[in-house]
């Protein structure tokens, strides 16, 4: 029997977790993680959020600690967190902080490796965690005797490295009173010599430079340095370029803001501009296909003062052990101005185009109107195909949080993730960007943000088909990538839902829906469907498609 005011493992966990400012947790409930919701429906200052299935679970949970700073949800064992695996391997590849839970058979039961349900029904209880081993940062088994080390040490690893970490809890323990441990978590610390030495080297690079460029990227926004990046754009009155996985690093409104830097995917103005740079001061950046155009992106290593979250390359020269926040917040003091000329280039949309209001609406038309119905503050959630690829070129306003999975890619994340974003931000106005391929996959979610009463606003690219891999791919037409017809209206109804839904065909009907969504987006869910032709794209989707052709044609020549 507990004694009065004995702190319990559940109790504990969920103390943890609200102290780093978690008020929901995502999951689904199963038997094994029973006394875990238990508990949470008494907890006070964590509220539970029911998802559709685990796997929703995780875009959801992905998308909250993205704007948060850090998520937690709660799986079952062996079923549940396997459905989740996917979720969490994709906040892995993005640098995404969730704290995945999994309630576990009895510890007695697992001691003697008995046959249960949920398991491999070969006694093996580790073989699940082991999977996990390979897609988080940390994993442990919690127990009444470990729990005060265990938890407060994957909770600091994965706001440390911006990863997910992965606590399992066997349905005994969650109950047990907590043995009392003493802590100590050292942080990491920037070494102060290697600090200065890269100080001075980058002030003298910076100093030579004739044509110097600011590169932020991905882990601007997941260390949320982005002030501090605008303050150092603002003291060296440099350009500025982003690439795709660091949209929403920077503020895009910004004066010397030049636009996408996207190799031979992008504008070309920008890709010889940027290549022109005799240096690149590129922060956080991750050197992947995406976010170097199949690596057509040509820059000098030589030239590059590539900062990231715990070293600093300039050159060829190494400086580890130097937190990027620190250095950062080093060189705002330390660097001259530069005022070096930004070039006058011209960003894709915008200026909307004008045409026929009876044409059917299609991307030369939908991306300017979209862009300039993304408003200041607003969060946006954008699928995978190509809708990142259009995205990428719109000009955002400031004060955006901008979410795409451009690295991990998988469809259907936009949904559960629009969801989880309307949970932790419940004061903004969630946009949600996505394609009628990517909604079949996890279009229950709706249900759940209509039982939640959130009201973001859906635009659905509706050409039926899979664009993008017609366009990745060679011949064009094929008939797995054909989609069926869903009535996107009638499964709004079937799930209970009071929301505004347009179906869109023309120029002139997605003008009316945007001026009808500031009307009855103030009360209910607005989901606008935008039919498109099947191999509608924008222009930058071409671009890749034109270089794909060239590359096989060189490959067969």
């Amino acid at each position: 029997m507990l004694e009065k005011n004995e702190l319990t493992v559940g109790r504990y966990l969920f103390n943890c977790l609200n102290s780093e400012g978690i008020s929901e947790i995502f999951g689904v409930p199963g038997d094994y993680n029973f006394t875990l919701l238990d508990n949470l429906e008494k907890y006070e200052r964590i509220k539970f959020v029911n998802c559709r299935n685990e796997l929703n679970t995780g875009y959801a949970a992905d998308s909250y600690a993205r704007i948060k700073g850090l998520s937690a949800m709660i799986t079952t064992f062996g079923v549940g967190e396997l459905n989740a695996c996917n979720a969490i391997a994709g906040a892995y590849s993005e640098y995404v902080p969730v704290i995945h839970i999994v309630g576990a058979p009895k510890t007695m039961l697992q001691m003697e490796h008995r046959k249960m349900h949920h398991t491999l029904m070969n006694g093996d209880y580790s073989v699940y965690e082991n999977m996990y081993k390979n897609i988080t940062e940390y994993t442990a088994v919690i127990t009444k005797d470990n729990a005060e080390i265990e938890i407060p040490t994957a909770i600091a690893k994965a706001k440390e490295m911006k990863r997910p970490v992965y606590l399992v809890i066997a349905i005994d323990v969650v109950n047990q009173p907590v043995t009392k441990r003493e802590v100590s978590l050292s942080k990491p610390q920037t070494n102060q010599n290697s600090l200065q030495l890269a100080l001075n080297n980058i002030k003298q690079v910076i100093s030579k430079a004739q044509k110097p460029l600011l590169l932020p990227d991905i882990m601007v926004s997941r260390y949320n340095l982005q002030a501090v990046v605008e303050q150092l754009a603002n003291k060296l009155d440099i350009p500025v370029s982003t690439m795709m996985m660091g949209k929403g690093s920077f503020n895009e409104g910004h004066k010397n803001y030049i636009g996408l830097y996207a190799g031979r995917w992008g504008s070309l103005e920008v890709k010889d501009f940027v290549e022109s740079c005799d240096c690149i001061l590129a922060i956080g950046p991750i050197w992947s296909d995406y976010n170097t155009a199949s690596f057509t992106a040509k820059l000098n290593p030589v030239n590059i003062i590539e900062i990231q979250p715990s070293y600093v390359k300039v050159g060829m020269n190494l400086y580890e052990n130097v937190l990027m926040e620190d250095l950062l917040n080093e060189l705002v003091k330390v660097l001259d101005r530069k005022s070096t000329p930004v070039p006058n280039i011209k960003l894709p949309y915008t200026e909307n185009q004008v045409g026929d209001g009876n044409n059917q609406v299609s991307s030369v038309y939908y991306y300017p109107k979209l862009q300039s119905f993304i408003k200041e503050n607003d969060i946006v959630i954008v699928e995978s195909g190509s809708l990142p690829l259009g995205m990428a070129q719109v000009k955002l306003p400031n004060n955006v949080s901008y979410i795409c999975q451009y690295g991990w890619g998988s469809i259907g994340y936009a949904t559960p993730a629009g969801f989880g974003a309307c949970v932790a931000a419940r004061d903004r106005r969630v946009v949600i960007f996505t394609g009628d391929g990517a909604i079949h996959l996890t279009a229950q979610e709706l249900s759940s943000m209509i039982y939640n009463g959130c009201k973001p606003v859906i635009f659905l690219i509706n050409n039926k088909y899979y664009t993008i891999e017609a366009y990745l791919n060679t011949p064009k037409t094929t008939n797995y990538n054909n989609i069926p017809v869903w009535d996107f209206q009638k499964l709004l109804e079937a799930f209970g839902g009071n929301a505004y839904t347009a179906r869109v065909n023309t120029n002139t009907e997605l003008d009316e829906a945007i001026r009808q969504i500031a009307i009855q987006g103030k009360d209910k869910m607005c989901f606008i469907e935008i039919n498109t032709d099947k191999m509608d794209a924008p222009g930058i989707v071409h671009n890749v498609h034109t270089m794909i052709e060239e590359m096989e044609k060189q490959q067969m020549s």
